[in-house]
């Protein structure tokens, strides 16, 4: 049976989870972007701490005053902040692939805003960006994220957090090298051909200078680069498994990084 009374002390409870919720429901995937309703996101992280409230065993806080109050709501605010933002910065490897090849086919000086990561993209990089939504939802990893952040309270309590700031940048060091590796493996198909084609270029230039290869290289690359992503498109499927697993591995690193070893 579900109690809807509240005292001050259940209220002060609820606002606390409230707060780790908001935080992540604010930069995680798909929830956090910026084209996404504010009503939304308030409605729904209100709706997700209803939910939690019944469900998360309520345990003496043990603040003293509003200070201590608001070291705790600091901490859950860092808590839902980090782990919606290691769920969100795989989005980078997007970015990241989506610049490498603009760079290589001649794409990079278009670029668009990106509402997902507040930030000017290139145009492949958007592109690849919401075929990673789509993915996304398709494959219920946003329904996985949920579940991450839910399921962070058995393991962090309510003020039960130990940043261990060692293990976090450890992670992030480790999120770096494999965001490169990631990034370079979706964008090797188009690296490697037109890798070719300069090298078929730099031949042309020696054996007829009179030829502007310049101009006829810019022409060259970007049909090769934009055939090459046709023909390599269901390959992003196989990509996007990379990127949700090494969300997975992020996530639950950032977690073990705020638990007590």
């Amino acid at each position: 049976m579900i109690d809807y009374s509240f005292s001050l002390l259940s209220f002060e409870y609820f606002l606390l989870i409230l707060v780790r919720i908001s935080c992540f429901v604010s930069v995680a995937p798909f929830f956090g972007m910026q084209n996404t309703p504010g009503k939304l996101k308030v409605g729904l992280s209100v709706f997700i701490s209803l939910v939690l409230f019944q469900i998360v065993p309520k345990e003496s806080l043990g603040y003293t005053g509003i200070v201590g109050y608001s070291i705790i709501v600091l901490k859950e605010g860092i808590t839902g902040l980090l782990i919606g933002f290691a769920a969100n910065i795989c989005n980078s490897i997007i970015l990241l692939a989506g610049n490498l090849l603009d760079m290589n086919i001649g794409f990079s000086m278009a670029t668009e805003y990106n509402p997902q990561m507040r930030t000017q993209a290139s145009v492949s990089a958007n592109l690849y960006s919401y075929l990673v939504t789509l993915l996304l939802i398709i494959t219920d990893m946003h329904h996985y994220i949920l579940r991450a952040v839910a399921d962070s309270y058995q393991l962090i309590p309510v003020n039960g957090q130990m940043f261990q700031w060692d293990h976090l940048l450890q992670g992030m060091v480790t999120y770096m090298i494999d965001s490169f590796v990631i990034a370079f493996r979706i964008i090797l198909p188009v690296f490697a051909c037109i890798m070719i084609l300069n090298c078929i270029l730099g031949i042309m230039a020696k054996v007829s200078p009179q030829m502007n290869m310049f101009a006829v290289g810019m022409q060259l690359k970007v049909l090769l680069g934009l055939l090459v992503m046709f023909l390599t498109i269901d390959l992003f499927i196989h990509a996007s498994d990379f990127i949700f697993d090494e969300m997975r591995k992020i996530i639950v690193y950032t977690i073990k990084g705020m638990v007590q070893s």
